[in-house]
């Protein structure tokens, strides 16, 4: 009986011991890391009223990695709006459009993605290693003449260290523009 209890025992402590083993906290530098992990277009139908327009919406998915988890910002005050944007014209997420035309990519600028920030993605949370996606939904509203080009975009993101990730590249997509 005595030994059935320590055979029991011995296993249970091997279990715990395996599983415990498969947990280890990532090692991941302080920089941020993104990688590119998808772009889907929907449209949205026009419906009546003012400003209801046909749309199309592209969802940019990122992955990131960083090491001290100090990604984000909730409520940016105006202290740390500038603090940003003197440090490069950008807040802590940034996209730049490029559209195809006359056989290459020119950069077009969009002034509503100048300052762009994404919420504290560790609030309350104790320091240390994160990894996960972020979304990114942007509308291209059609008019009354429109013109569509290859569109693609490049993204960086920046910790609160004012630590800048590597810069990625999205999949071309064809989108409107106002003429």
């Amino acid at each position: 009986m005595r030994r059935q209890q320590i055979q029991t025992y011995l296993f249970v402590f091997g279990i715990v011991l395996t599983v415990s083993a498969c947990f280890t906290e990532p090692n991941y530098s302080n920089t941020p890391a993104i990688d590119f992990k998808g772009l889907f277009k929907y449209s949205i139908a026009a419906s009546s009223g003012v400003g209801q327009a046909k749309r199309d919406s592209i969802v940019i998915t990122i992955g990131f990695k960083d090491g001290d988890g100090n990604l984000g910002v909730d409520n940016p005050s105006t202290a740390t709006i500038t603090s940003y944007t003197s440090n490069g014209g950008w807040g802590n997420y940034e996209i730049r459009t490029f559209r195809f035309i006359n056989k290459q990519y020119v950069e077009y600028t969009q002034t509503d993605l100048t300052s762009l920030f994404f919420p504290d993605l560790t609030k309350n949370k104790p320091k240390g290693p994160i990894e996960g996606t972020l979304d990114f939904n942007q509308t291209f509203t059609y008019g009354t003449s429109n013109v569509f080009y290859p569109t693609k975009f490049q993204i960086r993101i920046r910790d609160r260290d004012l630590n800048v990730s590597n810069v990625i590249e999205t999949d071309t997509i064809t989108l409107p523009y106002l003429r």
